[in-house]
């Protein structure tokens, strides 16, 4: 491999609990070596330079001492023009961190940073759900919602980055406190999370009697998991099953919001949440065309499950590494 010529490309996905990298031969979709360590708690920059380096290294072929760029996606506020990290989520020691300038130094290569909602967009639109199309919504809904927008062919940034962070649009002006300081958004009453607190106040106040969701955890109601809800419904269980149908209408309303601004060609929703199937999906397509909003935004429009699963961060950020060299 050693007299290889087609570039090679390191892809990596930053989360709370684990370090993942792969590297891409050509532009390639496909990880020719994949790594999975777990992420440092608490960390420093000099530590998470030292890992992100050795997660580069470690995916890299034989015979090839660097690549020829490097993408990396962080859970949280990034500016991908600076290569600054502002926060990590779930990840202590990354404040305020230059990432892209100095591993670029470290590793003497480009590396692009990006927003991990943001590059698993690029990564549906380059090589999943949204290949082909020129304009694209993609949401993934998981322990929160995050987002990203490609229009004309273009990831769409904001003057610092923190554009289309849709999980933070406000539906219920009087709802829930939310992370980000304000209440009541779309995260605090369609994620995961949500879906888990919703079911728990209705068990308490004796609905579903019948529910296989109340022999789980030892029929302790309050620590039900949005897995377990995910596993009763698909096992059948009624109950479970309209948890996941009515986040699929909130992602759905707020969807038709987003149509109106953004005009995409096709809609792909990603995460945890979307692997309950048409239980999800067809709830949230039902309440797309049930909005009011005009035709013209969603009829014929694809609404469609994320393609790349877990690895779309990871190969959105070799995508993004891919654009750059």
């Amino acid at each position: 491999m050693g007299g290889m010529t087609q570039p090679v490309y390191v892809g990596i996905d930053v989360g709370g609990t684990n370090l993942r990298s792969a590297s891409f031969i050509g532009h390639s979709a496909t990880p020719a070596r994949k790594r999975k360590v777990p992420s440092r708690q608490p960390a420093t920059h000099e530590t998470i330079l030292a890992d992100l380096a050795q997660a580069v290294e470690s995916v890299l072929p034989p015979g090839i001492s660097h690549p020829a760029a490097v993408g990396v996606a962080i859970p949280g506020p990034v500016n991908p023009r600076t290569g600054v990290v502002v926060i990590a989520t779930n990840l202590k020691g990354w404040e305020n961190l230059p990432l892209g300038p100095r591993l670029s130094e470290k590793l003497g290569c480009p590396v692009v940073v990006g927003n991990d909602a943001n590059l698993a967009a690029v990564g549906e639109w380059k090589f999943g759900a949204a290949s082909g199309y020129h304009d694209v919504l993609f949401l993934t809904v998981s322990t929160g919602i995050g987002g990203g927008v490609i229009l004309d062919d273009r990831l769409l940034l904001g003057v610092n980055g923190l554009a289309a962070e849709v999980g933070h649009i406000q539906v219920e002006p009087d709802g829930e406190p939310c992370n980000c300081g304000q209440r009541g958004c779309l995260e605090t009453v369609a994620a995961g999370p949500a879906i888990a607190r919703h079911a728990i106040a209705q068990l308490q106040t004796g609905a579903a009697h019948e529910s296989a969701l109340r022999a789980f955890n030892d029929g302790d109601v309050s620590r039900l998991t949005t897995v377990q809800i995910g596993q009763a419904a698909a096992a059948g269980d009624s109950f479970a099953q309209e948890q996941i149908r009515a986040s699929g209408r909130r992602i759905g309303r707020a969807i038709a919001s987003m149509l109106a601004l953004y005009n995409p060609a096709v809609v792909v929703v990603g995460g945890g949440v979307s692997f309950t199937g048409d239980l999800f999906m067809a709830p949230l397509r039902e309440a797309v065309a049930a909005s009011g909003l005009p035709e013209s935004y969603w009829k014929g429009m694809p609404i469609v499950p994320a393609a790349l699963g877990d690895d779309a961060g990871l190969i959105g950020a070799a995508a993004a590494a891919m654009g750059s060299a």
